[in-house]
């Protein structure tokens, strides 16, 4: 969907200052224990599945919302693994957007659908093995949130 209604008009009073915003991330396990990432189309990196929390949404509403957007798939959250903030999770965008994102990160299955890019915000999706993670192109953000999460190693 790329940037909501709520964050343009946000942006629009308050120009490229620091934003705090709460937002999940969605960690869909495979029955073999890979983890599905999603290729942004952006950066061409490797990254979780999520984003920002909308106005009268619940996290869980924002993950379900997320996961359907950028991979295609509907999950069962599975409970929260962390909640993370801090300057690891500060991102400076492109055009000079600064965010502060306070992270609430959830376990999940997919429960229906075959997973595939959205080819407006994703251009590929994949299955990671532990090892495959340790390796992959991905931002310091998103290794922030998988260290932070226990999923890689500090």
């Amino acid at each position: 969907m790329g940037i909501s209604p709520f964050i343009t008009d946000l942006r629009d009073k308050v120009g490229h200052r620091l934003l705090l915003l709460p937002s999940v991330a969605v960690l869909p396990w495979g029955e073999d224990g890979r983890l599905l990432l999603v290729q942004l189309a952006d950066t061409r990196q490797w990254a979780t599945i999520g984003g920002a929390v909308e106005p009268d949404e619940s996290p869980e509403d924002a993950a379900i919302r997320e996961t359907a957007e950028e991979a295609g798939v509907r999950v069962e959250l599975r409970g929260i693994r962390a909640v993370l903030g801090g300057p690891q999770f500060r991102i400076r965008y492109p055009n000079g957007d600064e965010t502060a994102y306070v992270s609430t990160v959830f376990d999940a299955g997919v429960t229906a659908g075959t997973p595939g890019p959205d080819h407006d915000e994703t251009i590929g999706v994949g299955w990671f093995s532990p090892s495959e993670l340790a390796t992959a192109a991905m931002s310091s953000f998103t290794r922030a949130l998988l260290v932070g999460a226990d999923v890689l190693p500090g």
